[in-house]
């Protein structure tokens, strides 16, 4: 359909050693995928390995049972075949991509991409995530509960560029003292036009949005740098340490010194390349 053939030079006999294992997509979501596909897909779940649906790719982890009694998201204009077809999965329309550890599912083409920038960042930390996205040009972090992009995307105009502007601005002084009114004066704008373009822009709302990027920075920070936690807390804009801890061990399950002294046994960008 997209104009090119991939030549698959392995078997499913590949599944049995793997330690992740991705399904990309699949050509439609009506026909079943084989007994043998199904069977090694879940033989691979029960020793343990983890298993990754993407767009389309959830239907195939669906069929196998793996969703059965969990949330999951897939791509948004196949929601009610989904919902029609796997009634005990309960499906997230707006999540870009839902992590239960052992299995992760994802909306879109986009949405498969942060999916998998994720999974990276997990494993090796932030800073390399973001050196991958930068490659890719590519947003460094979308929050997996962040909505997918339903709407039509937003005219160009000169508000809208200036928008554009004021959120790199924002990005770019995370550790200052940031408000709506703020950067709605900053893009010209009403704080009420602005709340609305700056939800259509990044599919979430102005806080949800701060609080992931300032996380993000905590996490390259507490990755790449020998700063104290407490300066850490004030170059990622939280203010204390105490706010830091709390924000983060909710996010992420682990304290912020806690995860500097995993990521410090993590490989480096050189070691994996």
């Amino acid at each position: 359909m997209s104009g090119f053939q991939i030549d698959v030079q392995h078997d499913l006999g590949s599944l049995a050693e793997a330690d992740t294992v991705i399904v990309p997509a699949w050509r439609d979501p009506d026909e079943r995928p084989s007994e043998a596909l199904l069977q090694a897909l879940s033989t691979a779940h029960a020793r343990g390995a983890r298993l990754v649906g993407l767009c389309l790719g959830t239907f195939v982890l669906a069929e196998a049972g793996l969703l059965d009694g969990r949330a999951a998201s897939t791509h948004w204009a196949w929601a009610k075949e989904f919902e029609r077809n796997y009634p005990r999965v309960s499906l997230n329309q707006n999540a870009l991509y839902i992590d239960h550890g052992d299995v992760l599912t994802s909306a879109g083409t986009a949405a498969a991409i942060d999916c998998c920038l994720h999974i990276v960042r997990s494993d090796h930390g932030a800073e390399i995530a973001n050196r991958i996205a930068r490659r890719l040009v590519v947003a460094p972090h979308r929050h997996g509960g962040q909505a997918q992009y339903i709407e039509k995307p937003l005219e160009r105009s000169g508000s809208q560029d200036q928008l554009g502007a004021t959120i790199n601005w924002a990005i770019e002084h995370l550790d200052e003292p940031l408000c709506l009114e703020q950067l709605a004066e900053r893009a010209g704008m009403s704080l009420r036009s602005f709340t609305r373009h700056f939800r259509k822009q990044t599919g979430t709302t102005f806080t949800q949005w701060l609080l992931n990027h300032r996380l993000a920075a905590a996490q390259r920070l507490l990755e790449t740098g020998s700063c104290s936690i407490d300066r850490v807390a004030e170059m990622a804009g939280f203010g204390s340490t105490v706010s830091l801890r709390q924000h983060f061990t909710r996010v992420f399950s682990i304290s912020p010194a806690s995860y500097r002294r995993q990521f410090r046994k993590k490989p480096s960008l050189q070691d994996i390349q």
